[in-house]
């Protein structure tokens, strides 16, 4: 049994827009346009959440082939066996169940864009008829003899260390050089903190007009100062959920609750065990009687700020990077616990 056809993107729609000023998500968008003109193939590295496809997408309509296919395969949702058939298409009879010829993305793709997704994750046999393909354009369906002759460009998309995944043997040095024309590495949210509230306001509008509500959403400083705060280990995508959670859970257009993780609380812990007398017995779990948890967070955060700008000699930009935080993120902090690291 084969996947459906691949369909193009429609040539028509609109691009959607990418936002951001901070200067790590403009420098960015500056090499993507100056990349997008060249017809040559690109690879986009970053963290999961950061907006890869996106970004693809952007590559794709800002290039001459804007008004070609652009075609997405998602390399870690088929099995190895899969993939080379969706690459490249087979004849009729190729296996049990080809009952007729069918074209491959690569072919779909001709005179516009094949995106790669998860390119890290295809196994080496079809690397090398990928390798083929874009060195001589040319490559044979599955169960086929006749050659092909495309034009396509490819952009792959990965988190994973391509050059890690080279040297172990898992990815074909020669296809890495070929498609390393340009690498585009996506910041993460950590490097444009700045990004945040803009980002933050905007998945709170169009939630609010999703849910048919009236007015535009605000969030309190102490909310906004939860979201500058929050690592993002999952980026654009974790920060737009948080939002749009936030909006859901809100009686009006003030947003005063954050949930940053759903599942706190839904589960309990197993009680520990402790020996006494050679004999297993369950303990008791600690609590915190006279602190509450909002207060031992706060009690924990305003310590470690207090820590680190006594170690950085009270430079917040060389404090924030002891703490693993963006400068903005620690000047949420800072202003979240103002009054608290003033006192001697």
């Amino acid at each position: 049994m084969t996947a459906p056809a691949p369909t193009p993107h429609d040539p028509g729609r609109r691009v959607p827009e990418a936002l951001g000023e901070s200067e790590a998500f403009v420098a960015f968008q500056g090499r993507l346009s100056r990349a997008a003109k060249v017809d040559r193939p690109v690879l986009l590295v970053g963290e999961r959440g950061t907006g890869k496809e996106l970004a693809a997408i952007r590559l794709h309509y800002l290039s001459a082939r804007w008004n070609g296919p652009l075609v997405t395969l998602n390399c870690a949702a088929l099995s190895p066996t899969l993939i080379e058939t969706e690459l490249f298409g087979h004849e009729a009879g190729a296996f049990t169940g080809a009952a007729g010829e069918r074209a491959g993305r690569f072919e779909v793709a001709s005179e516009g864009t094949l995106v790669l997704d998860e390119i890290g994750r295809i196994p080496l046999e079809a690397q090398v008829k990928i390798l083929r393909v874009v060195e001589y354009r040319t490559f044979e369906r599955v169960g086929g003899s006749h050659p092909i002759q495309v034009d396509t460009r490819i952009v792959g998309a990965t988190n994973a260390d391509l050059a890690a995944l080279a040297h172990e043997g898992r990815f074909l040095p020669d296809l890495l050089d070929r498609l390393s024309f340009e690498v585009l590495v996506l910041p993460s949210l950590r490097e444009r903190g700045e990004d945040i509230p803009l980002l933050a306001n905007h998945f709170a509008a169009r939630m609010a007009h999703e849910l048919g509500r009236e007015g535009i959403p605000e969030f309190t400083d102490h909310a906004m100062a939860t979201l500058l705060g929050h690592v993002w280990p999952g980026n654009v995508r974790e920060l737009k959920n948080v939002v749009e959670r936030a909006v859901y859970l809100a009686d009006g257009c003030r947003i005063e609750r954050i949930v940053l993780n759903p599942f706190h609380g839904t589960m309990a812990p197993a009680p520990a065990t402790v020996t006494v007398s050679g004999e297993p017995r369950a303990q008791a779990p600690v609590t915190r009687e006279s602190q509450s948890l909002p207060e031992a967070v706060k009690a924990l955060e305003v310590a470690s700020m207090r820590e680190a700008l006594e170690a950085a000699r009270y430079n917040q930009r060389r404090a924030a990077k002891r703490l693993g935080l963006t400068y903005h993120q620690f000047r949420g902090l800072y202003r979240k616990y103002a009054d608290e690291l003033r006192q001697e």
